[in-house]
């Protein structure tokens, strides 16, 4: 199959002098570096990423952590107008 690839110059001209040294075709030299890189590619395992979790302490009655976004709205509204009443 024919593909094109950018090759750094340096690269390819040790491509070249490496294929001329061993009398094969740049081709040839190539498809043969690049399976022995795939095969030596250690397999794709990737550590389970873990994220420490911390108790918070025990939570205050009525206070519902599945709604913890509208409370921290409520809370800063609050904290808004407490300050707000001390300008005055």
């Amino acid at each position: 199959m024919r593909t094109t690839v950018d090759l750094d110059p340096h690269l390819l001209k040790r491509l070249r002098e490496e294929a001329h040294v061993r009398g094969v075709p740049l081709k040839e030299l190539l498809t043969t570096v690049l399976q022995r890189g795939l095969a030596e590619r250690p397999p794709r395992s990737r550590a389970r990423y873990r994220c420490p979790t911390f108790a918070m302490g025990p939570v205050a009655a009525g206070v519902d952590l599945d709604r913890a976004l509208p409370l921290a709205h409520a809370l800063e509204d609050a904290e808004i107008a407490r300050k707000l009443v001390l300008r005055k």
